[in-house]
């Protein structure tokens, strides 16, 4: 049942005030994993990543399993885009590419205790529906015949709906995917020409009915704020009709604008983009209405409906973060397949080749495709665990913790508490004895309060090109 809409003329909770934002709009990861990405090791040797992969069998042997695939193909480019992914029409390259898949699913599961359950399964791009029904299930087979898959996995896959067929979904139904997650951004025509993505409403309607026809038990739509063109009045209608579609989940990404290290993204006219003022109004506008519609708030950019998963492992606190966003795989161990997958080992990241040539000729020489990684010390550890706390639940207990890692909190973290001094003058977070919370406005700025706990920022020179703005 959906919600009641809230008092009208209430103030709405998640609000920014104006003269705070300069404080606050800087540059940060997105925390999909601590340590992140850009502080790993570059050419990590192939004989450490199988010791790693070989003692997280040894220590995690009753923990479940995710898998992740990545499929870096799409038939057209669009702007805004900041994954890894090649416009291709090269049937061959394509080919090649899940001959590799399925050596490296191989190579992988021989270093695996195949008793360990399949929990999760994620295919993201890229496109993934770039690859036609054959393709689909060819892949499908490749990557669950060494694994044993639990009953009740939750088996997703990421859609463009322009180039997604019935029969595709048909495909993937008969498979056991249950879940599945489409990009919408912006209904808006000016916006999505803007940005060289044009998906009629009507179109993405229809496929969501298919897809509830056949049997998904999920549907997630990504949502964007900060593109060009974008106004309140246009994104309310796009919101409209959002909700008229009513996906269980809903993520709501900020426009990462980094020309730097997205060279397409030149592409986008710099002045048609929004303000700081602007997105941050696009983002109020947002957030207060899906929490009016009946969404709850996960946190960072992640919306869902009170009786779906996502929204009951956060009330549960079983809620996780990692390369997929939020899951409701309590404790799980991922392994990662494809151009820069990333596989999680619990005390351990290892990142595949990150170009598709080299990626194609790691796994043509007999190798494992493992480029950049890192072992995370007992104090990586301690900082991810404080840094999942917050993005999750936007609740640290502090005592819990440090009982956890046999620490004193507020000892060990006597450098990074007076950077908490701001946040909560200004009522972004409170302190109570042994727990730190983050306030309803707060949740709008869980990056800027999980930085005050990270270890490596501010090292390296120029570290903040590294990233895209919090706000």
């Amino acid at each position: 049942m959906r919600a009641q809409a809230s008092d009208p003329h209430a103030t709405p909770p998640y609000v920014l005030p104006r003269e705070i934002l300069s404080q606050f709009d800087t540059s940060g990861p997105r925390y999909t994993s601590y340590p992140t990405a850009p502080e790993w090791t570059a050419n990590f040797p192939r004989e450490q990543a199988v010791a790693l992969i070989e003692a997280n069998q040894r220590e995690r042997a009753k923990v479940p399993l995710s898998l992740y695939v990545h499929i870096p193909f799409c038939h057209k480019l669009c702007w805004y885009c900041g994954c890894n992914m090649q416009v291709t029409r090269n049937p061959e390259l394509v080919e090649r590419y899940l001959e590799a898949l399925t050596k490296e699913i191989g190579r992988v599961a021989a270093h695996v205790d195949l008793r360990r359950e399949v929990v999760q399964i994620h295919w993201g791009g890229g496109t993934p529906t770039f690859l036609d029904p054959a393709q689909l299930e060819r892949l499908f087979r490749a990557l669950t015949a060494p694994f044993t898959v639990a009953r009740g996995a939750e088996i997703s896959i990421e859609v463009h709906p322009p180039v997604t067929t019935f029969a595709q979904l048909e495909t993937l139904a008969a498979l056991g995917f249950n879940r599945l997650s489409l990009g919408i951004q912006d209904f808006d025509p000016e916006v999505q020409k803007a940005v060289n993505r044009l998906q009629p409403y009507e179109q993405t309607r229809d496929l969501i009915t298919e897809a509830r026809r056949l049997g998904f038990r999920s549907i997630n739509a990504d949502l964007m704020y900060g593109l060009p063109k974008q106004t309140p009045e246009r994104f309310a209608r796009t919101l409209d009709l959002v909700d008229t579609l009513r996906p269980e989940r809903l993520a709501l990404f900020n426009y990462a604008h980094v020309p730097w290290m997205k060279p397409h993204q030149k592409l986008i006219k710099a002045e048609e983009l929004p303000s700081v003022n602007e997105k941050v109004s696009l983002l109020e506008l947002a957030v207060n209405t899906l929490v009016a519609r009946g969404y709850q708030y996960v946190g960072f950019d992640h919306f869902a409906l009170p009786d779906s998963e996502l929204a009951v492992a956060q009330r549960e606190r079983t809620l996780r973060r990692n390369f997929m966003g939020y899951t409701t795989c309590a404790d799980s161990d991922v392994y990662a397949f494809g151009v820069s997958s990333i596989s999680d080992l619990n005390g351990a990241y290892l990142q595949n080749a990150r170009t598709l040539p080299d990626y194609l000729e790691r796994m043509e020489h007999d190798g494992l495709p493992v480029q950049h990684g890192m072992a995370l010390s007992a104090d990586d550890q301690l900082r991810r665990d404080v840094i999942n706390a917050l993005a999750c639940h936007g609740h640290l207990d502090t005592e819990a913790l440090g009982r956890a890692h046999g620490v004193v909190f507020d000892d060990y973290f006597a450098d990074a508490l007076p950077r908490l001094e701001p946040f909560l003058k200004h009522g972004i977070v409170e302190r109570t004895p042994g727990a730190i919370d983050v306030t309803p406005r707060g949740r709008m700025l869980l990056r800027n309060v999980c930085m005050v706990f990270d270890a490596y920022l501010g090292k390296p020179a120029g570290a903040a090109r590294r990233y895209s703005r919090t706000l």
